[in-house]
């Protein structure tokens, strides 16, 4: 076996002990034990890799928007930076970040140590969080923030990528939510964190507070990451049964074809019209969406001090968090996508008419709580990328880099469009955001016409599997699972596509 063919039959099989073939493999495969080691599977899945990812994108999520903190505590004035400059280190971040998601996924899906990869980025978006704080110039902050981008750019949409490798259709939006939660959760406890930073920290050891950040605590959490005791956990059995749940699910095997390039998947995901959808639809999603920079701002106008303002930041990211795992929990149990997505995008739309009407602090308060339900929607933007997307993990894992980074290009734009000028009522913003949105909707409408098309093609289309150049793949799975080919076409007739 060559080196690259190597790797491509070793990158689904990250964090696993490699264990010789005692002929044991298949010992999880039977009737009677099946159905009990793949919920004691799921759950070693749920405890092992989730909280850790959690943890990290909470943090991640912290050092990105730090800076939105630190706008109200000084950091204009002890840098010397004008409106537009200050709008320009904010949007800079996405220069570097929405384009290298795209190389950085295609990496991902052939490298053999995923954890060593990803784990080094962590440390490396922590390191340059901690060099802001010591910044002095417009320069260096700006340096700083070009070169946190990248780093940052290998983990949401590499972390989901391998968690699609693992859950099936049907378990991975409750996933997607929980993971994202970290982001949520973030928004919501970053802002407690900068409330106590900002008001207990102001000239400890001679430094404003705002350069105090987390880089060190992020940088920790990388080397764990690393750490190769807490990755190898996973026996042949198990790693068996987590290949066959995943061919059952597609009716194809999740592998790679030999002859397939890192270049191929590239070119197929372009190719394919869908990908081109859901990255507009995550654009202009994301710039309606994309509030989130000026959150502290925002709650500022409620008329409140610093340390107010913070607290008061929090009770809503709180709420979209119970929000979201409950809104993924019914769209898995349903296998629905479209209204488990968009329906909190009109919440929001909501959420800005109702400040758009008036500047009452209530009214304003509860529309803070509606906006932030948008980013339901959002955290299982990529699972339903996924879905649609599924086959072959090359494609699909550049499908979803295409999609966050392009996407992410909405968060770029969002960074002019909350203009202090327009404070403290922001109506031009939110009418920019709020027909992004509508877009946004028209996009998602759309890809659910052509997923229901494609569903009812879905017949016809096994028919020529049966003799095109499909069979192989089928042949493929059936051969992974030790079943006939036969058995294999009559499970694939249970797949469609979420919609």
């Amino acid at each position: 076996m060559s080196i690259q063919e190597k790797k491509k039959s070793e990158s689904f099989t990250e964090n696993v002990v490699p264990v010789p073939n005692d002929g044991d493999d298949f010992r999880l495969l039977s009737a009677d034990a099946r159905k009990a080691a793949e919920r004691a599977l799921v759950r070693k899945l749920d405890c092992r890799l989730m909280p850790t990812a959690v943890v990290i994108y909470l943090l991640n999520y912290i050092d990105r928007v730090a800076i939105t903190a630190a706008r109200l505590q000084g950091l204009e004035q002890d840098l010397g930076l004008t409106t537009v400059q200050y709008e320009t280190i904010l949007a800079i971040l996405y220069v570097t970040y929405c384009p290298a998601q795209i190389p950085s996924n295609m990496v991902l899906s052939y490298i053999s140590r995923p954890s060593l990869y990803i784990g080094a980025c962590v440390i490396g978006w922590g390191l340059t969080s901690a060099l802001t704080g010591v910044t002095t110039n417009y320069s260096g902050i700006m340096a700083c923030r070009v070169f946190i981008g990248l780093p940052e750019a290998a983990f949401y949409p590499g972390v989901m990528y391998l968690l699609s490798c693992w859950y099936t259709r049907k378990e991975l939006a409750v996933r997607s939510a929980w993971f994202y939660c970290g982001l949520l959760i973030s928004n919501a406890f970053g802002s407690l964190i900068a409330a106590g930073i900002l008001a207990k920290m102001q000239g400890v050891l001679g430094l404003a507070a705002w350069r105090w950040n987390k880089g060190a605590i992020t940088m920790s959490f990388g080397f764990l990451t690393m750490c190769p005791h807490n990755t190898r956990w996973l026996n042949a059995a198990e790693r068996r049964l987590g290949q066959v749940r995943l061919a059952e699910d597609a009716g194809e095997a999740d592998k790679d074809s030999d002859d397939l390039t890192i270049y191929d998947g590239l070119w197929m995901a372009i190719k394919d019209p869908k990908t081109i959808i859901f990255m507009f639809m995550g654009c202009s999603q994301l710039l309606g969406l994309s509030y989130i920079n000026f959150f502290p701002t925002l709650t500022a106008t409620l008329g409140y001090d610093n340390t107010i303002t913070f607290l008061m930041a929090a009770p809503p990211w709180i709420f979209a968090s119970a929000c979201c795992v409950l809104n993924a929990w019914h769209a898995d149990k349903s296998g629905e996508r479209f209204f488990h997505i968009t329906s909190w995008w009109w919440v929001v739309i909501l959420g800005y008419i109702v400040s758009l009407s008036t500047m009452a602090t209530g009214g304003r308060y509860f529309s803070l709580f509606l906006m932030t339900t948008g980013y339901c929607g959002f955290a299982l933007t990529l699972t339903w990328v996924s879905n649609a997307i599924p086959r072959p993990p090359a494609k699909r894992a550049v499908a979803m880099g295409l999609v966050n980074g392009f996407g992410n290009l909405g968060n770029m734009m969002g960074s002019y469009v909350w203009n202090a000028s327009w404070g403290p009522q922001y109506h031009q913003s939110m009418i920019i955001a709020l027909c992004s949105l509508v877009l946004s909707t028209i996009l998602s409408l759309l890809m659910r016409w052509i997923l229901i098309k494609e569903n009812k093609n879905m017949d016809m289309e096994e028919k020529k599997l049966m003799e095109g150049p499909g069979r192989a793949r089928i042949e493929e799975a059936a051969k992974l699972e030790g079943i006939t080919f036969e058995e294999a076409m009559k499970r694939r007739k249970g797949f469609r596509y979420l919609y």
